[in-house]
């Protein structure tokens, strides 16, 4: 636990790609993701939930909905002096508070008496899930600057991008003393018909979707269903799927002729058998990884300063 992320990495047990830095466009999805990694939880670990630092607003709510969810033993809330913008999460207020998408024990008192359409959720032993029953650590730091948030958000990009870079080291021979850039490994060749696709973020027409692939972070992932495909594809998915990921990738170029993607991975083969979907989100490759690109004459390859921020 001591030290940052990037330092000691290690392959889940269970992943999902959500594609974004921020669920507040799609807390549903976010959810929905939560539920689908909870269920491989097997009971016979303790486990710690690391929640995100959107504590306001409809973040507050979601955090209710997720303590709904989760049904924790114990919640540790860290606040800032004389910040009172968060209430302490106790079991009483987690009861009788709506989440952003549950509702608390007073909304279910007006349904009985028919004043609303509202609705609890209910767990698979049909236990109610809106009375947790929990013990709350409450923390309030008394040292400078506790929890100032602007300095977070600019480190979290940076954290990201270390994240990332920790990530592709593993490409790296461990036996070669100099550090290859990307452009000097061989990827791997995947046929277009081999993988289903799919833009998480946002929608982008059929006939520009390479065009948003090429040189992108992409999520491997596996789906149930089997891909078929008629054509030499690409096979694109008209919804999100909420399955597992693998591992990540760089798609580092893309064959129009032959219908290839040039993908770099350290995921072993063994598991990249099992890939099936393609799954790209609002996550960037770091900045240095495409401007330090050694050996290029001209023009470097996916970099320009002719852009219109006005776009």
């Amino acid at each position: 636990l001591p030290g940052p992320p990037f330092m000691h990495q290690q392959t889940p047990r269970k992943m999902v790609y959500y594609g974004q830095t921020s669920c507040e466009q799609d807390t549903e999805r976010y959810l929905d993701v939560v539920k689908y990694v909870f269920s491989c939880y097997k009971k016979e670990v303790p486990l710690i939930i690391n929640t995100m630092g959107w504590v306001k607003g409809e973040g507050l709510l979601l955090l209710i909905d997720l303590i709904r969810l989760l049904s924790p033993s114990h919640i540790v809330q860290m606040d800032i002096c004389d910040w009172k913008a968060m209430p302490p999460l106790t079991p009483e207020h987690v009861q009788f508070s709506a989440g952003l998408h549950t509702k608390g024990k007073q909304q279910s008192k007006c349904k009985q008496m028919g004043l609303g359409d509202v609705d609890s959720w209910q767990n698979p032993e049909g236990e109610d899930m809106s009375a947790p029953q929990h013990k709350l650590l409450y923390v309030n730091p008394e040292f400078p600057r506790a929890g100032v948030a602007g300095e977070v958000r600019v480190h979290s990009g940076i954290l990201r991008d270390m994240s990332i870079l920790g990530y592709l080291g593993h490409l790296q021979n461990p036996d070669i003393g100099a550090v290859l850039p990307l452009h000097y490994l061989v990827p791997y060749q995947v046929p277009f018909n081999a993988v289903a696709l799919r833009v998480i973020h946002t929608d982008v027409a059929p006939s520009n979707i390479m065009y948003a692939v090429n040189a992108s972070w992409v999520g491997l992932c596996c789906i149930p269903e089997e891909v078929r495909c008629q054509t030499d594809g690409p096979v694109l998915l008209t919804q999100t799927p909420i399955c597992d990921c693998l591992g990540f990738g760089v798609v580092r170029g893309v064959d129009m002729e032959k219908k290839l993607y040039h993908i770099l991975t350290p995921v072993p083969p063994e598991n990249l058998r099992r890939v099936n979907c393609l799954l790209l989100g609002n996550i960037a490759i770091p900045n240095c990884v495409l401007v330090g690109q050694e050996g290029i004459e001209g023009e470097i390859p996916y970099v320009t300063s002719d852009y219109n921020y006005s776009i």
